[in-house]
């Protein structure tokens, strides 16, 4: 029930990004749990790929990095998904951000 709860606070929390950021438009609530559900799969399957393979890079910036390859599955997740457009890379940066902030805080334990 608890990932439930997740999932939909979390869509809601896209519709406020996009609400927030000009660069990110989102058409509906469907699209928004659409977005996040393929977001939490990209985040599975590719994000380590990309994490291995930008080891070097990543050492090099001390872990910043880390925030471009966050970015650049919020953009590809853009990319698949009608209805959910991101025009620039800085508001995939920006979104990615705010959703990782607040969705740590969702699941932060006390």
């Amino acid at each position: 029930m608890n990932i439930i709860f997740r999932f939909l606070i979390s869509g809601l929390i896209l519709l406020i990004i996009d609400w927030l950021l000009d660069s990110i438009s989102i058409a509906s609530y469907g699209t928004a749990l659409l977005a996040v559900f393929l977001l939490s799969i990209m985040n599975l399957l590719v994000k380590p790929f990309l994490h291995l393979i930008s080891l070097p890079i990543t050492i090099l910036t001390f872990g910043l990095f880390s925030f471009v390859i966050n970015a650049l599955t919020f953009y590809i997740t853009a990319f698949f998904i009608d209805g959910f457009v991101i025009s620039s890379f800085w508001g995939a940066l920006i979104g990615s951000i705010l959703l990782g902030f607040t969705q740590g805080l969702l699941t932060k334990k006390e």
